[in-house]
């Protein structure tokens, strides 16, 4: 299994609900801190998106250090929601940044986790879609990365993550964009501190409720059977959080054997 499946397969499995062992966890980190690009790996990347030494001179830094897409004939890597990008501007810092955040949500502590964490918050800082205003093509989607490794490696830094929700209100709506930047928004405010995030979560509530209570999803593709059950248990998670809702809280979504839909069950036992 490579990294690039591995983290996808993790997140996957947490956002169900999924429990892992200690075990499983410092699997997990030595597999992914065992994928860590080199200097050659990096300088050639850099190069062949024309950004070479990852800098414009103005000290910009838009692409990973240590975690670098492996070359798949041109073809970018997939998001956690099977998004397919059309940049690498997205494809490859999705790709370092939720790396980046497993690790530190499995080993914290680690002094090389936490170096790579720190050098990245400081390469954020100097990017369009990781500091600033920024909604142009797919940076506007490589700024919901940025949001959700804030959320879970520095869910101190209000004014920060603040900043990210406020591009996404600014320019969500500055064109048509696919289903996939609002939903992995609703992952964002998902894992947020739920007061924080709260006032979000607000604005699509009852479009969220209607999903778990009065819709289905197709489960026909490999996408259908792999992503809907992630969507579906995103949704729980956020709903979940109110107190009237907490009973959902370790509820699954179910496929009904008559028409072979994916169900959430609200009722209350």
């Amino acid at each position: 299994m490579t990294a690039y499946e591995l983290m996808i397969k993790t997140n996957h499995h947490l956002i169900k609900g999924d429990e892992l062992t200690d075990a499983q966890k410092q699997n997990i980190v030595r597999q992914l801190m065992s994928a860590k690009s080199t200097p050659e790996q990096a300088k050639r990347f850099y190069i062949s998106v024309k950004f070479p030494g990852n800098t414009d001179g103005g000290g910009r830094r838009m692409y990973p250090i240590f975690y670098i897409p492996p070359y798949n004939d041109g073809n970018k890597l997939k998001t956690v929601l099977n998004q397919t990008p059309k940049t690498h501007i997205l494809s490859a810092n999705m790709y370092e940044l939720e790396i980046l955040r497993l690790l530190y949500l499995f080993a914290p502590d680690n002094p090389d986790v936490q170096f790579m964490v720190d050098k990245t918050f400081a390469r954020l800082k100097t990017t369009c879609f990781g500091y600033t205003d920024d909604g142009v093509g797919e940076c506007f989607d490589a700024s919901l990365t940025v949001l959700r490794f804030l959320a879970a490696v520095a869910p101190d830094e209000t004014e920060w993550i603040g900043s990210r929700i406020d591009n996404y209100n600014r320019h969500y709506g500055d064109k048509k964009r696919p289903w996939f930047s609002q939903w992995y928004y609703w992952l964002c405010l998902s894992e947020l501190p739920f007061e924080f995030a709260k006032p979000e979560i607000e604005k699509y509530k009852l479009e969220m409720l209607n999903w778990l209570m009065n819709k289905s999803c197709v489960m026909n593709s490999e996408h259908d059977k792999t992503i809907h059950p992630v969507l579906i248990c995103m949704l729980r998670n956020i709903i979940a959080k109110y107190p009237k809702y907490a009973y959902i809280k370790n509820r699954q979504p179910y496929v009904n054997e008559k028409d072979g839909r994916l169900y959430f069950d609200m009722n209350e036992e």
